[in-house]
């Protein structure tokens, strides 16, 4: 019997597409940093929204959290997705019109927060709130990428952060609202 010839395969021919989940999210956390963003300071921001609810929240708590929501592929995605345009628009690589309303962080343009939209819906409806609380008032690291002082541009990333940091918040509220049910339930059963 003749047996078939093995198909040859140019060195060029491209492998098949696909995802590579621990690189993504590797290099999230890794553009985060490069960006001047740690999880502790983007725990500080969670702190700040649910401190007064839960006096004994914890950072360690908030980190955990925090982690949690970077954990999601959807934020990994917006995550990358933002910090590449932040950074082509340093580099003036978009087209002109865009150029202007990205590297002026244009107050009309809303593009980066849609972005960050995808994050706050994660855990619920709450995270709006949280995220247009904290978009306003810009507290820790969020001022300072909001300051155009350093030379980089940051119009999709100060959004990001404060749409992880509102997600990892509505997280909490939600988990602290089950352990109070299960704590009520436990009391009716007694």
């Amino acid at each position: 019997m003749i047996q078939p010839l093995e198909p040859t395969v140019s060195p060029e021919a491209k492998k098949p597409y696909s995802l590579d989940s621990e690189k993504v999210e590797s290099a999230t956390r890794e553009w985060l940093l490069k960006r001047g963003v740690t999880l502790d300071k983007i725990a500080e921001i969670v702190m700040f929204l649910q401190q007064k609810y839960f006096p004994e929240l914890t950072m360690e708590y908030c980190i955990y959290n925090v982690e949690q929501v970077l954990n999601k592929r959807e934020v990994q995605n917006a995550v990358l997705t933002g910090i590449q345009l932040d950074i082509m628009a340093e580099e003036g690589k978009l087209i002109p019109a865009l150029q202007e309303m990205v590297e002026n962080d244009e107050s009309l343009y809303g593009v980066d927060e849609v972005l960050a939209f995808s994050i706050v819906n994660v855990y619920g409806s709450i995270g709006f709130t949280n995220f247009g609380y904290v978009d306003k008032l810009k507290p820790g690291i969020l001022e300072k990428l909001n300051d155009k002082q350093d030379g980089q541009i940051h119009t999709f990333l100060d959004d990001i952060v404060g749409a992880i940091a509102a997600a990892a918040s509505s997280r909490i509220a939600h988990r602290k609202q089950a352990e109070r049910e299960k704590e009520m339930e436990q009391l009716r059963q007694k």
